[in-house]
């Protein structure tokens, strides 16, 4: 490489076999979206941004607070002072770690309304998010639409990642088929989270992420549970539901176009 090649900052990212300067040059023509910037979500922008994806799209609503800090790596006490949203403050600060890359903050919340707005000229999704409504808005766009996208998700010790690719594995409704009641769906805010399993779930996602582009059959192909704490691993199968409500035979993928009309 020469001293003025573009992607000379990632040569030791293309001394990876898997990833290669083909590889590389995949990530340059990525465009990611990430719904969620807050503890998962800053992990996974961190590395995307700095891994040379092309464009990364981060949409949060939030401001941070100072709970959020033994967490939430992308942001400072003088971010919780300022009131900076979520979205602007990590999009300012990774354009300083790399100014290759596009990042777009979007401050509002994502719903059936504006999802495709925010992601329809993106190539796939990655969940930064904390809760199964929007998880379910993010998987019935990208199912209606045949997008790839990542899911993840952290409580106390222990975190889970999944992998979905329309039309070639389970949904996540072929998951979690109806939303979880809150009992049944605990937060950061009601159960507590460990810092350091957001590092590992969120490095997972991300991974994920740069395999959709690089080497879509690289991807995991089941369901990762990992619990920081015990030290364990798992990763179990996850069979597609004919009878989901989303991806299932009779479905033909009309829940969006059905929700999108009511």
């Amino acid at each position: 490489m020469s001293a003025g090649d573009p992607l000379e900052r990632y040569r030791r990212q293309m001394l990876v076999p898997q990833i290669g300067r083909d590889g590389q040059e995949k990530l340059a023509r990525a465009r990611v979206g990430l719904v969620g910037c807050g503890a998962l979500g800053c992990v996974i922008c961190t590395h995307l941004v700095r891994a040379g994806v092309g464009l990364v799209r981060i949409v949060d609503r939030d401001c941070p607070d100072l709970e959020n800090l033994h967490r939430q790596i992308l942001f400072t006490e003088d971010d919780v002072a300022r009131r900076v949203p979520k979205a602007e403050a990590a999009a300012a600060f990774l354009k300083k770690a790399n100014s290759q890359v596009t990042v777009e903050p979007v401050v509002t919340t994502i719903d059936q309304g504006n999802l495709p707005g925010f992601a329809d000229d993106l190539d796939l999704l990655v969940d930064g998010t904390d809760n199964f409504p929007t998880r379910f808005v993010i998987n019935d766009y990208a199912v209606a639409r045949g997008m790839p996208w990542v899911y993840g998700g952290v409580i106390r010790t222990s975190g889970m990642s999944m992998t979905i690719v329309p039309g070639e594995g389970p949904c996540l409704r072929c998951l979690v088929r109806d939303l979880p009641s809150p009992d049944h769906s605990p937060t950061a805010a009601t159960a507590g989270v460990l810092n350091t399993v957001v590092a590992v779930i969120g490095s997972v996602e991300a991974g994920e992420a740069i395999k959709l582009v690089v080497d879509p059959a690289a991807r995991n192909q089941g369901l990762l549970v990992v619990d920081v704490w015990d030290l364990t691993m798992d990763r179990l199968e996850v069979p597609r539901d004919a009878g989901c409500l989303c991806c299932g035979v009779a479905a033909a993928r009309s829940l969006w176009t059905v929700s999108q009309t009511e």
